[in-house]
C-alpha cells in the first residue's frame, strides 16, 4: 500500500523507517458508504481508523432510546474512543456512524499493540489526539452541564449552517447534538421564531436574522 497517506497525519510523518514500514504493509484502506454503522455497543475493535475522507459521528444512545452526540471524527483524526477501548482490551459503550461516505487506513489490532509497544513516536501520536479529544468531551459536559440551551442552540445552528443560512435538520437531530430533550429544542426555536430570527418548515430551519442568531452565540464560549 502506498505510504502516501501518512502526509495527511504530521504526527506520523516523524515514523522511524521500519515502524513506517509495518504500518504501511500491514494497514489497509477501507471504504465506508454514508449511514452505515462502524461499531456498536457491546462490539470488540478490531481495527484503529485513520480517516482521510469523510465524517463519522459517535454518539451515546440511552436505554430509553435519548441520543447524545459525542463528537465527530474528520479526515486527519481518529477516534479516541477506539483507541481507549483499543488500549483497555473494552468492548464500545457508543456507537460510530457514516455521516458521509468514508475512506480510512484501518490499523489491526495486532499492529496497533505492536506499535504502541514498540515506537515512542507512534505512541506520541496516539496520546496527543487522545489527550485532545478527552479535552473536547470535558467541554461537551461543562456545556450540557452549565451552558444556556438557547445560547448552546444559537451556537449549533452558526455552525450547522455554514454560511448558507439553512440547517437541514429535525428538531430531534438538534436535541441529539445538544445532549437535551426534544421538547427544550422546539421551545427555544417557537422563541427564536418569535424574534423573526428563524423560520421553520418541515426537517429545515432557515437563519431570517443571521446577526441576531449570531449575537446571541457569541453570548458563550467558542
Amino acid at each position: 500500500m502506498s505510504a502516501d497517506w501518512i502526509t495527511q497525519f504530521p504526527g506520523l510523518s516523524r515514523l522511524e523507517p521500519a515502524i513506517r514500514d509495518i504500518l504501511t504493509r500491514k494497514s489497509a484502506i477501507v471504504t465506508v458508504p454514508e449511514g452505515k454503522v462502524i461499531f456498536g455497543p457491546g462490539k470488540s475493535p478490531e481495527h484503529l481508523l485513520l480517516l482521510l475522507e469523510g465524517r463519522v459521528r459517535v454518539q451515546q444512545v440511552s436505554e430509553a432510546g435519548r441520543e447524545i452526540v459525542l463528537y465527530r471524527v474528520e479526515a486527519g483524526e481518529s477516534c479516541v474512543l477506539t483507541t481507549a477501548c483499543m488500549l483497555a482490551h473494552e468492548n464500545y459503550s457508543a456507537e460510530g456512524i457514516a455521516e458521509t461516505d468514508v475512506r480510512a487506513v484501518a490499523i489491526p489490532r495486532a499492529v496497533f499493540d505492536d506499535l504502541v509497544s514498540k515506537s515512542v513516536t507512534f505512541r506520541d501520536f496516539i496520546f496527543r489526539a487522545y489527550s485532545k479529544r478527552i479535552t473536547d468531551l470535558f467541554q461537551v459536559i461543562e456545556d450540557i452541564a452549565f451552558q444556556r440551551v438557547d445560547i448552546r442552540l444559537a451556537q449549533k445552528l452558526v455552525d450547522l449552517a455554514r454560511g448558507t443560512g439553512r440547517v437541514q435538520a429535525t428538531h430531534q437531530q438538534l436535541a441529539a447534538e445538544l445532549g437535551t430533550a426534544r421538547e427544550v429544542i422546539s421551545r427555544q426555536l417557537g422563541e427564536f421564531q418569535r424574534r423573526g430570527w428563524v423560520g421553520q418548515t418541515r426537517g429545515a430551519i432557515e437563519l431570517l436574522d443571521v446577526a441576531g442568531v449570531e449575537r446571541l452565540a457569541a453570548l458563550g464560549p467558542s
